[in-house]
């Protein structure tokens, strides 16, 4: 029979007691014993002094130790047996050592796309929403949340959108989401579930997150091509799906704005299918040389799903987007919301109803606009001078430009030599279904001036080496 191991005195259990200190001496008791097995100092199977002894040797009552043994035991650190001994229970912890990240390349300049400014993110004034919000709000609306949203927010979404990108909302059609990636995650799940099989997007286009969440809903991805007037509505007409995902108002990535006769065609298209329009309005409150083009979900509310966000206007980490739906997908997706999540977080979506309300994300907008302005007109100065063979295109709103390139460069052999020359820039190839013309996407929201020039200087100079 093996002999029992044992440890006698407290000296062994490392233990050693704050008798000043905040923290009750039974949770220090516990704390030295958990990190002496957790570290092997108590093997597997070894018997811990007897309550009354180790009170003794610490100076404590029984009372003290008995507690701490107690939550040990409850925690399967250690093991109990009337009339018998205390042991240890567990063995040593091996943690699985965490991944080590994969090491994020340095350059010069990041054209990335996709990006807003959050360098002038208003943070007064998001504070003082704040602090109203929390001053003020009943505290029911601190309890379980609807998968809708908070009725303030969607009041003050959809008087918004009405007013300033001609929506045709009501607050009972609206559902607030983690920005576009949950809208998307939340409207594919539904339209798999009423049977959709097929999803139109434009081609170019973000398909690069649509498509992992079609294949996720077994929901085949078709590409429509794109030109100057946004998606070509006559490679559409015989197309069979359940639901198309537009950028009308500025197509990502190449800015073509969808013609009046163009967004007719789609909605007809839709109607003789019983499909469903998904209009990402991405960042179509930066027009610069004229009022921001009416969304298409005001002329057919019946048919086409309205999404945005926050990101591209204040900041993504908001992480609140909103969605216009038709009547009939508002309570299937608001019971998405709830399973994914159990709503979006109250404060947040109180300060954003109050930061709208008082008229603080329009003064926002109109101080950015001259500023992504200036900087576009930077980068378009810059091409002309350094890069004059690239061709710019949708250059009339959003945060970013697109080049075509000539015939003589290849888009990959240009990207890599960019980032040889410390120039971050992304090529259109990612974002085709099909083959097509080479071009790359600037995004210079997140630069300054100084930097663009020195990103453009760069990009040039990596093309003649």
């Amino acid at each position: 029979m093996a002999a029992r191991k044992t440890t006698q005195l407290a000296s062994d259990l490392l233990v050693e007691l704050d008798r000043a200190g905040a923290e009750p001496m039974h949770r220090q008791i516990e704390s030295a014993i958990r990190d002496r097995i957790r570290t092997g100092g108590l093997p597997l199977g070894t018997s811990v002094p007897a309550s009354r002894s180790l009170a003794a040797d610490l100076g404590v009552s029984r009372g003290v130790v008995v507690e701490a043994y107690q939550q040990l035991v409850a925690e399967g650190y250690l093991a109990s047996t009337p009339g018998g001994y205390t042991r240890v229970a567990a063995g040593p912890g091996t943690p699985t050592p965490a991944p080590t990240p994969e090491a994020r390349p340095s350059y010069v300049v990041d054209f990335g796309y996709g990006r807003s400014d959050v360098a002038s993110f208003p943070r007064a004034v998001w504070l003082r929403s704040l602090r109203r919000v929390l001053t003020e709000a009943p505290n029911d609306r601190l309890g379980y949340l609807s998968g809708n949203g908070m009725l303030e927010l969607r009041e003050g979404i959809a008087d918004y959108l009405n007013r300033v990108r001609g929506t045709c909302a009501d607050p009972e059609t609206v559902v607030i989401t983690a920005g576009y990636a949950q809208a998307s995650h939340l409207l594919m799940a539904v339209l798999a579930a009423r049977g959709a099989r097929v999803v139109v997007v434009e081609d170019p286009s973000a398909n690069d997150d649509v498509r992992p969440l079609a294949d996720a809903h077994g929901i085949k991805v078709i590409g429509v091509p794109v030109d100057d007037d946004g998606l070509r509505d006559d490679a559409l007409a015989n197309v069979e799906a359940d639901a198309i995902i537009l950028t009308p108002s500025h197509q990502w990535p190449t800015g073509g704005v969808l013609t009046a006769e163009r967004r007719a065609a789609v909605i007809e298209w839709a109607r003789s299918r019983d499909a469903l329009v998904i209009e990402d309005d991405y960042d179509a409150e930066y027009r610069y040389d004229r009022t921001p083009l009416g969304a298409m979900q005001g002329l057919a509310p019946d048919v086409v799903a309205y999404a945005g966000s926050s990101s591209k206007t204040l900041a993504p980490g908001l992480r609140v987007g909103w969605l216009i739906l038709p009547p009939d997908l508002v309570g299937p997706v608001a019971e998405a919301k709830v399973l994914a999540d159990r709503g979006a977080p109250a404060i947040d979506q109180l300060a954003f109803a109050d930061f709208l309300q008082r008229g603080e994300l329009d003064r926002h907008l109109r101080r950015m606009r001259p500023v992504y302005r200036t900087r576009r007109d930077v980068l378009l100065a810059a091409l002309a001078e350094h890069l004059p063979d690239l061709e710019p295109t949708g250059i009339a709103a959003g945060l970013h430009v697109v080049t075509w390139l000539p015939d003589h460069l290849d888009e990959d052999v240009v990207v890599e030599a960019a980032a040889r020359a410390g120039v971050h820039i992304v090529g259109l190839r990612p974002y085709r279904l099909s083959p097509g013309r080479g071009g790359l996407i600037f995004g210079y929201s997140n630069l300054n001036e100084r930097a663009i020039v020195q990103g453009v200087r760069l990009l040039a100079q990596s093309l003649v080496e």
